[in-house]
């Protein structure tokens, strides 16, 4: 992928990845295992950095819909809750893993897919590309943080969950 700063496209990346990697939990060739710890990492550290860094500077625009960055937080609240669901699961590949790892990939998937067509498209729009690349240096500084700090374990997620 081209090295970019513009926050949507770091975004996109991300989703892109993240659908890869639902693939690989698919997959009974694959470490499903592996690819739920990449995954809960890459999920996590992706919302904080969005709802730290790029949702509250988005709210400033006056055509990027205030409503639409809000329930996009709100849909982070139940990825966050669908992945908690999945990473107590015990065994790996179990029917209890696929209901879980389907609840997982229905969240997220309607999530991307909404916030593709309403925030980024209004951010693509409304905001100059030098803000965008602004923005894109500090959420990936952030979602770099929260990576570094392990955010996908499972105590982190319930806390987050939780709190």
């Amino acid at each position: 992928m081209a090295d970019t700063q513009d926050v949507v496209e770091l975004i996109l990346q991300d989703h892109r990845r993240m659908e890869d990697l639902f693939r690989r939990m698919r997959s009974v060739e694959d470490d499903r295992a592996g690819a739920l710890r990449e995954f809960a990492d890459l999920l996590i550290a992706h919302a904080q950095a969005e709802e730290a860094e790029v949702y509250p500077a988005l709210k400033r625009y006056k055509n990027i819909d205030d409503e639409e960055v809000e329930h996009g937080e709100h849909e982070h609240d139940e990825g966050n809750e669908a992945l908690l669901e999945l990473l107590q699961v015990e065994e790996v590949g179990s029917d209890e893993w696929d209901s879980k790892l389907e609840g997982l990939v229905e969240a997220v998937t309607h999530h991307a897919d909404e916030e593709e067509r309403t925030i980024l498209n209004g951010a693509r729009e409304n905001v100059a590309m030098e803000r965008r690349e602004e923005l894109g240096r500090a959420f990936r500084q952030e979602r770099e943080r929260q990576l570094k700090a392990g955010c996908g374990s499972v105590e982190n997620v319930r806390k987050i969950v939780e709190s």
